[in-house]
């Protein structure tokens, strides 16, 4: 049994009161580690702690931020295949995508903005009889949620920024997914950054999280999560005049239209449909085909779809691994069952998994494909978050835009057709705050990420995260 501790001022150290919360593999369903079951008391140690580091920290030049930064990620680089291990464990992704994906955007979060902080210049506008200049200042302590589809990833994207703009941090991996941050704490006492720069508390959202908060020394929060979570934490923290970032959630079109590269947009579509188990906020869960060749994709998409092998995230042969948790787990095979009563035929998949041999007991679920739902179904406007896809076929451009942008999400969308005037038209006309031309979750770090409506409020990524934990303050010289 591993037990994972909250790490405050520089200690690893249980909750207060040595509640803990007991934590499964959602490969097997077994109980495997334990964690704090945190609660106010413990946030205000963790608060008190940052608050004591910020002077020295923000004190610091960024020269010597940014080389703490770098020295976390060389440390991460260095135990690479054992947070891949820790994290498909723990979140029930395969290895090799732990390996490809995650751990090594991880170790590039920390280098991206430990670097770029080196770089980051405040802007002047001069005058006939003047000059202003904007400075910025780090804000204090800050608070940081992340979710529990890509743990380390997530957790670093937030932390990175918020440290090297010179600001301490508490912060909050999800109760689902808590073994990596645990792993970087102890990168973190590795290297020898400063006691109390940052803090991490493990707990429930409810309790640990909206101590968080509604703390009254906490000066902004950034949180990765469901949307309904983020309306409560708008409604704490908005009257109290707190900086808010939040990225929610995403039912994010993919529209292919009858011009595109065929078989890249067929295997790249796979991937967007059912990376992580479907459990990314940028999957794209709801598939429009042009009507010329809807018939064809959709029969090799589903004919690549059942060739899909299920299983042991162990095992490299993989390709599907188990869902995050047994609610979750229920909740994706209630949506399979709401799709039948929606009326929509289901083209393969459906069904729970139960592996032979140590996955026996653990939450599989087959990759799922629907058709003959209308747009505007529950299945196509609420966000399931899980290997389940749909297909409906368009005519015209004005047709699909209808029908993409009629959820109150708008994250992401991906477009494919070879018509450079087409992809300019969709993508000025479709209401997401990504639009990918002819790939899918191609990324650079120094673009603005983040969703319009319900997806969420302000940008993360590039001199954006780095604005958003600072305070900016103009200063006016007449000459």
């Amino acid at each position: 049994m591993i037990e994972i501790l909250n790490y405050i001022g520089g200690k690893l150290q249980a909750s207060h009161t040595g509640a803990v919360i007991h934590n499964p593999e959602p490969a097997t369903g077994q109980i495997y580690s334990t964690l704090p079951d945190s609660d106010s008391t413990d946030v205000e140690a963790a608060v008190k702690a940052a608050e004591e580091a910020f002077p020295a920290w923000s004190s610091l030049s960024a020269t010597d931020r940014g080389r703490y930064l770098i020295a976390i990620s060389n440390r991460i680089r260095e135990k690479h295949d054992e947070l891949a291990e820790a994290e498909s464990r723990d979140n029930g992704k395969p290895l090799w995508l732990a390996k490809k994906v995650d751990i090594r955007r991880a170790h590039e979060n920390f280098e991206f903005f430990g670097t770029g902080i080196m770089h980051f210049a405040s802007e002047s506008h001069p005058m006939h009889d003047g000059i202003n200049y904007t400075l910025r200042k780090p804000l204090g302590v800050v608070a940081c949620i992340s979710p529990w589809n890509l743990p380390l990833y997530l957790f670093t994207w937030k932390i990175a920024p918020a440290l090297a703009s010179g600001n301490t941090v508490v912060a909050k991996p999800s109760e689902v997914t808590p073994y990596t941050a645990f792993l970087l704490a102890k990168i973190c006492m590795e290297v020898g950054l400063p006691a109390g720069v940052l803090n991490i508390i493990h707990g429930l959202g409810p309790k640990a999280g909206s101590a968080m908060v509604s703390h009254p020394r906490t000066k902004a929060i950034s949180f990765t999560g469901s949307t309904r979570a983020g309306k409560e934490i708008a409604s704490i923290a908005a009257p109290m005049f707190k900086k808010l970032s939040l990225e929610l959630g995403g039912k994010n079109p993919n529209i292919i239209f009858a011009d595109c590269d065929f078989d890249k947009a067929l295997n790249t579509s796979i991937s967007s449909s059912f990376a992580n188990q479907g459990q990314i906020c940028l999957c794209g869960s709801r598939i429009f085909i042009q009507r010329p060749i809807y018939e064809k994709f959709r029969d090799a998409f589903v004919d690549k779809v059942k060739r899909m092998k299920i299983g042991d995230p162990m095992d490299p042969e993989s390709k599907q691994g188990a869902l995050v948790s047994g609610i979750h787990y229920e909740k994706v095979l209630s949506y399979i069952g709401l799709a039948l009563e929606e009326g929509g035929t289901i083209l393969t998949g459906g069904n729970a998994v139960h592996p032979e041999g140590r996955c026996a007991t653990g939450w599989f679920i087959e990759p799922t494909v629907i058709e003959n739902l209308p747009y505007d179904a529950r299945c196509n406007m609420e966000e399931i978050f899980g290997p389940v896809v749909t297909l409906t076929p368009f005519d015209s451009e004005e047709e699909v835009l209808q029908m993409a942008n009629a959820t109150e999400y708008g994250l992401s969308c991906t477009i494919w057709t070879s018509n450079l005037n087409t992809a300019s038209r969709m993508s000025e006309e479709i209401k997401a705050g990504i639009v990918w031309i002819n790939c899918w979750l191609k990324r650079d770090l120094r673009t603005p990420f983040g969703g319009v409506k319900s997806s969420g409020v302000g940008r993360e990524g590039g001199w954006e995260a780095l604005k958003f934990f600072t305070e900016p303050k103009n200063v006016c010289i007449e000459y």
